[in-house]
C-alpha cells in the first residue's frame, strides 16, 4: 500500500482553494459583462427614439478606426471593408408631416415645393392674352401669370413655368406626369380631365358661345327661329383640337359635324371662308373677336348660351390633397374675383 504524502496533500488543497476563489471573483464579473453586452445588443436593435412626436431614424455608428497592417495590401483591404455611413434621413412626424430646413412642419406635398425652393406651373406655350402673354416691352404678364406669382409668393418660393405643352390637354399631361406642381392655363374643368387630375374651385366662370357665319347659317336655318336651330344644330362646328370645347361640342351638339383645327385662328379662318357654319368657344374668346374688329359683325353673328357654363380652375395632381386645399383657400381669400367684364377690360391695358 502506498502512503499519502502530507506535503503533496497540502499543496493540492491550496491550489484547489485558489481556483475556487478565482471562480468566485470572475463569475460575477463575467455575468456583468455579459449583461452589458446583451443590453447593448437589444438597444441597438430596438432603439427608435421619439422626440415631440417625431420619428427619427438613428444615424449609423461611426466606423471603427482601422490600424494599417505592415503590408500595404492589407491596409487597402481594411479600408475598402469599412463603408461610409449613409446620411441620416430627414425627420418625419408620426402624423405624416415633414420638418423642413427652417423648422416648419409641412404636409409632404407642400414640403416638396418648399424644399425645392421653386413652384413649377404648367402653362400652354401659345400666348393667350390677357391670361398669359409677353407684352410690348417683353415682360411676361397676364391675369394667370399674376395668379401663379401670388401663389409662389405665399409659399415663399421662386416661380418657374413649364411651357412645353402645345395643347390644353398636353398641359394636363405635364401635370399628371409629375412635370409640374400646378397647371394654370385657362383650363376648363371637364369630366374627362377630372379622371386624370384634380381641379381647384373655379376662379372664373364663362358662358359657352357660338360665332355663326351669317350666310351659311341662313342656308341651314331655312327660316326657322334661331333657338330652334341652335337646340337641334346639325351643321358644322369648328373647334380647337384636343380642347375642352372639342368635348363640349360632341356632348352639347350630338347632331353636329365637329371639325377640329390646330389653333383658334385656324378655326376663324375656316369660319370666314364658310368651311364651317359656326365656331364654338367661351364667351370671352367670342366677344374678343368682335372687340378686335367690329366690322366682322357684317359677316358673323354671335350667340351666347346662358344655360351652358365653362368654369376655369387650377389643376393639381390627384395625390396632392393638401396642396389642393391650400390652393382653394388661396382663391377663397383673394380680394379680387374675376368675371367676364374684368377679363375684357384687361385686354385694353
Amino acid at each position: 500500500m502506498s502512503k499519502v504524502n502530507p506535503r503533496m496533500s497540502n499543496n493540492a488543497r491550496h491550489l484547489t482553494g485558489m481556483h475556487n476563489a478565482l471562480r468566485r471573483l470572475a463569475l460575477p464579473t463575467l455575468l456583468a459583462l455579459a449583461g452589458l453586452c446583451a443590453s447593448g445588443v437589444v438597444a441597438a436593435a430596438g432603439e427608435r427614439p421619439v422626440a415631440q412626436g417625431t420619428l427619427t431614424v438613428p444615424a449609423a455608428p461611426a466606423p471603427v478606426p482601422v490600424v494599417a497592417a505592415p503590408a500595404p495590401v492589407f491596409a487597402a483591404a481594411a479600408e475598402s471593408a469599412a463603408p461610409a455611413a449613409p446620411p441620416a434621413p430627414a425627420p418625419v412626424l408620426t402624423n405624416g408631416l415633414v420638418r423642413v430646413a427652417d423648422g416648419r412642419l409641412l404636409a409632404p406635398d407642400i414640403a416638396r415645393i418648399v424644399t425645392r425652393g421653386e413652384l413649377v406651373v404648367a402653362m400652354l406655350k401659345v400666348d393667350t392674352p390677357p391670361f398669359f402673354f409677353f407684352d410690348d416691352s417683353g415682360q411676361w404678364t397676364g391675369l394667370e401669370v399674376g395668379l401663379a406669382q401670388s401663389l409662389a409668393k405665399e409659399l415663399g418660393v421662386k416661380l418657374r413655368f413649364n411651357r412645353e405643352a402645345g395643347t390644353f390637354n398636353a398641359v394636363v399631361d405635364l401635370l399628371a406626369n409629375g412635370q409640374a406642381d400646378l397647371a394654370i392655363s385657362k383650363l376648363s374643368r371637364t369630366l374627362a380631365r377630372s379622371q386624370t387630375i384634380a381641379f381647384s374651385d373655379a376662379y372664373l366662370t364663362l358662358n359657352h358661345s357660338l360665332i355663326l357665319n351669317r350666310v351659311k347659317f341662313a342656308q341651314l336655318s331655312r327660316g326657322r327661329p334661331l333657338p330652334e336651330v341652335i337646340r337641334n344644330f346639325d351643321g358644322s362646328i369648328g373647334v380647337i383640337a384636343k380642347s375642352s370645347f372639342a368635348d363640349y361640342a360632341r356632348t352639347n351638339f350630338p347632331h353636329a359635324k365637329v371639325q377640329e383645327f390646330p389653333t383658334w385662328n385656324d378655326v376663324l379662318v375656316a369660319l370666314h371662308k364658310g368651311d364651317v357654319v359656326s365656331a364654338y368657344r367661351d364667351e370671352f374668346e367670342v366677344k374678343r373677336v368682335l372687340k378686335a374688329d367690329p366690322t366682322v359683325s357684317l359677316v358673323l353673328r354671335t350667340v351666347t348660351l346662358k344655360d351652358l357654363e365653362d368654369t376655369l380652375g387650377i389643376g393639381v395632381a390627384v395625390t396632392d390633397t393638401t396642396l389642393l386645399a391650400y390652393v382653394n383657400q388661396f382663391l377663397a381669400q383673394r380680394a379680387e374675383k374675376l368675371d367676364i367684364q374684368k377679363v375684357l377690360q384687361a385686354l385694353d391695358r
